[in-house]
């Protein structure tokens, strides 16, 4: 469970590689030695391919294909691309090294600029996201023996070393091309100069649509299983504090946040990191060694020891207990909906009265229960874009039909009822500018965001330092890699 709190804005993300293409280079290791991609090796060292001693046998060093600003991409970083697109089932047939290396050179280069430009990833952030890739990781294989054997590392430490800094890579790259587009923005008259540059012939189709809505309601979590939490966790406190008792060991135990428990409950928090307000509120109103009351979140309830404080930075710790419903307070909830179901379908109640009556969704209910489609910011959802499982629930639905009541777990785990109306139904359709102005607005949107990552990536390239090795000079490269 992460503390964050989530933006549903529509954002646009640059497609990058499975992490595991680039950590799978340790699979390799009896043919290449790799070297260090986070720093620049000395020119003389910039050679395509060495060999050098080891014991009685002769190893091919990693050879480097590319330098840009701060980091280096090495020949075994195109191999593995390869096999990482293969291992997940896409077709190379058509791929090139030349684009995978372009590619590459895309993702160095900015985030050798956010390095540049100062754009700050926390590294709880990042561990945190190790913490969940991991855990996944052992799900599939079964335990954490097998991942290092798998990825051929010696030891958990060395393996979270290497995610570490490719994960933090990756964010850089990201964040650094949300800082490019950040201020990018779209006139009405550009996206009608948009729409009409269109030739009649070739106007996108938009896919079959629907408008959605709901009713979610969510067991009661009674009070003697809030103050059961808060009793456990007032005991926590009082061990750590008077008997010297240790609050990691205690977070390892009993903590129920998965993304820190492993470490004790270890965060390193922010004035401007995106927790939730309660958690920054009560974690910067204490001192150094001070635990807190217990306090609530949406996650749950907390207590917090502050480690150290650095300016603007806490090293903290915090412990995790999520209150649990009972089998009755869940039977209430399906009863409760089930009536709400019966009612609509009935006439008796109007679905939009009723969500603002009895839904427990705080974001939909105001507006009768109204989805928001998070990727447009409209009320469509095109089904062939729509997420797999909401699709599922939706389908075989006519216009003006109520699902059957469907059950889901919120981000604590705990159980929620809901049934979704398809309020209005879009037959698959040419581009209209009238009715598709949201969609029409995004895709024009999104094109003056390529162009603006396309002028600042022409700037970019001439200001960096950039070397390209061996038949990758030979490269026809979309952007002006070789600065001819």
């Amino acid at each position: 469970m992460q503390l964050k709190t989530i933006n549903l804005r529509s954002t646009i993300k640059s497609a990058v590689f499975m992490l595991g293409l680039f950590i799978a280079s340790g699979a390799f290791a009896q043919e290449v030695v790799v070297t260090d991609s986070t720093a620049i090796q000395p020119e003389e060292e910039l050679a395509k391919s060495v060999e050098e001693e080891d014991g009685n046998q002769r190893r091919k060093v990693d050879g480097i294909a590319a330098v840009v600003g701060d980091f280096i991409i090495l020949d075994s970083d195109i191999d593995m691309m390869y096999k990482d697109m293969q291992s997940q089932g896409m077709s190379t047939a058509d791929v090139t090294d030349c684009q995978l290396a372009g590619s590459l050179m895309e993702n160095k280069l900015y985030a050798h600029q956010a390095i540049q430009d100062s754009v700050i990833v926390m590294d709880s952030e990042i561990n945190n996201y190790i913490d969940q890739q991991i855990s996944q990781m052992v799900s599939q294989v079964g335990s954490m023996e097998k991942v290092l054997e798998f990825y051929n590392k010696d030891s958990e430490a060395e393996f979270r070393q290497e995610l570490f800094e490719l994960n933090k890579q990756r964010q850089l790259s990201s964040r650094m091309q949300q800082k490019i587009i950040e201020d990018v923005e779209i006139t009405p008259e550009e996206v009608r100069a948009y729409f009409e540059d269109i030739p009649k012939d070739s106007l996108p189709i938009f896919g079959d649509e629907v408008e959605l809505a709901q009713i979610v309601v969510k067991p009661e979590i009674p009070e003697s299983e809030k103050e059961k939490v808060i009793e456990r966790l007032n005991e926590f406190k009082a061990d750590v504090e008077d008997n010297d008792a240790s609050f990691a060991t205690k977070a390892v135990l009993y903590s129920q946040d998965p993304g820190s428990a492993s470490d004790g409950g270890k965060i390193t928090l922010g004035r401007k990191d995106n927790f939730v307000k309660e958690f920054k509120d009560v974690a910067f109103s204490l001192q150094e060694g001070e635990v807190s009351e217990p306090f609530e979140t949406e996650f749950g309830y907390h207590i917090i020891q502050i480690d150290r404080i650095r300016g603007q930075k806490l090293d903290l710790r915090h412990i995790l207990l999520i209150p649990d419903v009972t089998n009755a307070t869940v039977e209430e909830a399906k009863a409760k909906i089930d009536s709400i179901r019966k009612r609509v379908n009935e006439g008796v109640l109007d679905f939009a009265e009723a969500a603002r009556e009895f839904s427990d969704e705080e974001e939909t209910k105001s507006d009768g229960g109204k989805l928001i489609n998070p990727t447009t910011g409209d009320t469509r959802f095109e089904l062939s874009k729509i997420d797999p499982k909401l699709y599922g629930q939706v389908q075989n639905l006519k216009e003006g039909e109520l699902s059957r009541r469907l059950t889901e777990r919120d981000r604590t785990g705990r159980p929620v009822f809901k049934i979704i109306k398809v309020t209005k139904r879009i037959p698959e359709h040419e581009a209209n500018y009238t009715t598709d102005y949201a969609k029409i607005k995004e895709l024009a949107l999104r094109d003056k965001q390529l162009e603006a990552i396309k002028e600042w990536q022409e700037e970019k390239i001439q200001e960096t330092y950039i070397k390209i090795n061996g038949k990758f000079r030979n490269c026809e490269y979309n952007s002006n890699w070789l600065k001819k």
